[in-house]
């Protein structure tokens, strides 16, 4: 069996459970440290302690799959506020060549971020000034950037200037201080792939948009990886929190010498060509990004594709796309005239009807699944016959935990005409592959449906304006009521199950464990057990589960 020894960038479940979870739908042994290592929120993880589960751990592992967030500065959130050197940086990356020295053969797909600059003023999980400097600091990077590609007008011009006398000096040189440090990792990795120590890199963006620091260092980067010669090992593209499953999607197609053709489909003619909120590309190329990173590529055409990825897209980019805090009256004017869910439905319909594998990336609203597309679907019948949906927080999380699912599901479909055997139906089995692994998929799509749909796109929006203010809480803030509040949202998450998900198959969808694992509403983790299923042992059941 094929193990891999997963570094995961922090402890939240989108993280730390996802590739665990995708692991258990397939025969590859995904081993994870405990979570007490792992730091939680601001709260660094024992990089001293990861380095040596590390080192003990793939002694017996074909790949590493590694966070060098998690590795050098102990989870996402710290390092946006450490206070590292460039030598303790070394010394912590040090071990990567301890492991190729100790096992030549271990293959190391590693990942790290170009840290974030968000648009906005709060210190939720930035720097304490982020608070105060925020919005100004964002705007620096922007114009500072956009000056190097093109004039500013006279109001920019203005406006910078001004953003230039509000800033504290101290302050702009403790962020961009780090940043340069956090750079300095990333052209750190670059050489280490080229010395062959990392074998695929990933380094994605965090949040990120057309000019600021992020494009900035991008730029450079991508520079320097031509010049090192590794446009075939090294990709930067949008993303962070489903890093992890790509790069187990990755892994198990290196593993099964896989390469799956995906045939994109969307739900907007102008869908490909919007930059959705958060990122600085085309969506169409954000995609390619994804599929190429997660071993697969994008098809010509569905004939002859091992996969048909419906995207749900936006038809509109940037600021103007929707949010699922907003109602559905007061979405841009082009959701209303420049997508044909109908259409869409039905093209998905008939791709189901052929039996083909349909994954569905919902990705036209931000932070949340389209409930009147999720509506619609269920209204037909169609999501019964998906094989995997995503649509949570940023366009670039939903795409790569999606494609990942997808590409796994593929690869068990593919070969039902050589598999030389037939289920009880008579019907083709495909490769070999056991319930509880088939089950583990089918957990893993209805968890994505109960938190991106039943969560993100409903219940977090009711209860923050319903529930929070009777108990004197806030979004960022339980205000010692967290228990009382998780009861809430577990008995909503029921509710949601029981009336917007009876009758999938393969059981009976029971949710426990219901938390909120950073005392915030953003975030939502549970236990999800499929109990039972028609013709067989109701005792059985099968956990996906999430946080702790």
């Amino acid at each position: 069996m094929t193990k891999i020894v997963f570094v995961p960038l922090d402890e939240r479940p989108c993280n730390l459970e996802y590739p665990k979870r995708l692991a258990e739908m397939t025969d590859l042994e995904l081993a994870a440290p405990p979570v007490s290592i792992l730091g939680r929120k601001k709260t660094p993880g024992d990089t001293e302690a990861l380095k040596n589960w590390l080192l003990q751990e793939a002694e017996e592992a074909d790949y590493a799959l590694v966070s060098l967030d998690m590795l050098v500065y102990g989870g996402i959130v710290p390092s946006r506020l450490h206070y590292l050197t460039r030598e303790d940086a070394l010394k912590r990356l040090e071990v990567l060549r301890e492991l190729k020295r100790t096992k030549p053969d271990l293959r190391i797909h590693a990942f790290n971020l170009i840290m974030r600059v968000p648009a906005y003023s709060s210190s939720e999980e930035e720097p304490d000034y982020y608070a105060d400097y925020g919005r100004e600091l964002f705007l620096y990077g922007w114009y500072t950037d956009k000056k190097e590609q093109e004039a500013l007008t006279d109001e920019e011009e203005l406006i910078f200037a001004g953003i230039l006398g509000k800033v504290p000096k101290d302050v702009l040189e403790d962020f961009t201080g780090r940043r340069e440090i956090n750079a300095f990792v990333n052209r750190t990795a670059l050489e280490l792939a080229e010395e062959g120590i990392i074998d695929y890199l990933i380094i994605p963006l965090d949040d990120n948009s057309q000019y600021g620091f992020s494009p900035l260092e991008q730029r450079a980067l991508a520079v320097l990886s031509e010049e090192l010669d590794l446009t075939d090992r090294v990709a930067i593209y949008p993303g962070a929190d489903e890093i992890g499953c790509t790069l187990f999607a990755r892994i198990f197609c290196e593993s099964k010498g896989y390469l799956p053709k995906l045939f994109v489909r969307y739900s907007s003619t102008r869908g490909p060509f919007c930059i959705p909120k958060y990122e600085d590309r085309s969506l169409n190329e954000s995609i390619k990004a994804h599929l190429t990173s997660a071993g697969a590529f994008m098809a010509d055409s569905s004939q002859g594709a091992d996969a048909v990825l419906m995207v749900n897209s936006p038809p509109v980019g940037e600021s103007d796309m929707a949010e699922t805090s907003q109602a559905w009256s007061q979405r841009h004017w082009s959701y209303f005239s420049e997508v044909n869910l109908r259409e869409f439905a039905q093209a998905m319909r008939v791709y189901l009807g052929e039996g083909r594998t349909v994954a569905l990336a919902d990705v036209a609203v931000c932070n949340g699944g389209d409930t009147v597309l999720l509506k619609l679907l269920a209204r037909q019948g169609q999501l019964e016959g998906l094989a995997a949906y995503a649509g949570w927080n940023t366009s670039g999380n939903t795409l790569g935990t999606v494609i990942a699912h997808a590409v796994i599901e593929a690869y068990y479909a593919g070969a039902r005409e050589t598999a030389g055997g037939t289920d009880a139906d008579g019907v083709p089995e495909g490769r070999l592959r056991s319930e509880a692994q088939k089950r583990s998929s089918r957990a893993f799509y209805f968890y994505r449906l109960v938190e991106d749909w039943g969560y993100q796109a409903l219940i977090r929006k009711d209860v923050t304006a319903n529930v929070l203010p009777a108990f004197g809480a806030g979004y960022f803030g339980m205000a010692g009521k967290q228990p009382e509040i998780e009861a809430v949202v577990a008995e909503k998450l029921r509710s949601f199950a029981d009336e917007r998900l009876a009758g999938l198959t393969p059981g009976r969808i029971e949710l426990t464990n219901v938390h909120l694992p950073w005392n915030r509403m953003f975030e939502v983790g549970f236990d999800l057990q499929l109990v039972g299923d028609s013709g067989s042992d109701p005792s059985r059941e099968i956990k996906a589960t999430a946080g702790n």
